[in-house]
């Protein structure tokens, strides 16, 4: 099973799926961050955009061909995005109207080598503007999301994936 959670830059992609995971048997985690990390790949244009779509479907497929379920998140900002990532379950994190940069994630850009740009000037780029812009709400999301989870939720919301 492939399960995208999106959403806007800051909104807890990052933090549910470090959750959910652990709630899931079998399943792989992909986070968009790293994975643009390793592919050393940081175009936030279109073509970058949906460049980061087919690689995120590309591992999630790996994973799902080899009968592993698979978490990705990432902000997936349109549905073509999504309609290239073909998840079989959409979780849509609504909790923000602006992207933003939270400090947990600050942190981990910092501790990045070789990134393309300063990870402090971030958190005032133009990138979340034109991110918040063309972000298209999900039509088809399974499940949306407005605020933070509790433990007990997650656990719910993990039964409730399992039984799909």
């Amino acid at each position: 099973m492939k399960i995208l959670i999106c959403g806007l830059p800051g909104s807890g992609k990052t933090w549910l799926s470090e959750r959910l995971v652990k709630h899931l048997d079998n399943c792989a985690w992909y986070n968009a961050d790293f994975i643009r990390k390793y592919a050393n790949d940081w175009d936030f244009e279109i073509e970058g955009r949906m460049r980061q779509a087919n690689r995120m479907k590309t591992f999630a497929d790996f994973e799902k061909n080899n009968g592993r379920w698979v978490v990705c998140d990432f902000v997936a900002p349109t549905e073509k995005a999504r309609i290239t990532f073909n998840a079989d379950y959409l979780i849509w994190i609504d909790t923000i109207k602006e992207g933003r940069v939270v400090t947990e994630k600050l942190k981990q850009l910092n501790e990045m080598n070789n990134l393309p740009f300063d990870a402090k000037s971030l958190s005032t780029s133009k990138e979340f503007d034109d991110t918040t812009k063309m972000f298209e709400e999900p039509r088809n999301a399974n499940q949306h999301v407005t605020s933070f989870l509790t433990d007990d939720e997650i656990k719910i919301l993990a039964e409730k994936i399992k039984n799909v």
